[in-house]
């Protein structure tokens, strides 16, 4: 005799739908984060121009609030300098290059 596994019903929504955030919240967020990338955008731009020459695929890492950056050519390092000065700033790691990219996909 066959027996077969009884199919259980699919619930919808989230487990803790009281935890969910409203749509206004995330606009809000990601209107931040996009503000936060340009100003990234911007000081590495800047600071690239200086740096690229005797620094070349080092890595840097901008806190976007002051304009500071670091540069260090392991990412652990220049990372840990940001986090002495900075230990709760938002930072964005990029690398000293045409690109500004860290690595490939």
């Amino acid at each position: 005799m066959t027996q077969t596994k009884p199919t259980r019903l699919r619930r919808q929504g989230r487990i803790f739908p009281e935890y969910s955030i409203p749509s206004e919240e995330l606009d809000k967020r990601e209107a931040e984060k996009q503000a936060r990338v340009k100003r990234y955008r911007e000081i590495f731009i800047q600071a690239s121009s200086q740096l690229i020459q005797d620094h070349y695929n080092w890595f840097i890492v901008i806190e976007p609030q002051s304009g500071d950056y670091f540069i260090a050519p392991e990412e652990e390092v220049a990372v840990q300098k940001a986090r002495q000065k900075y230990p709760n700033g938002m930072v964005g790691i990029m690398r000293l290059n045409e690109s500004g990219t860290c690595g490939r996909i």
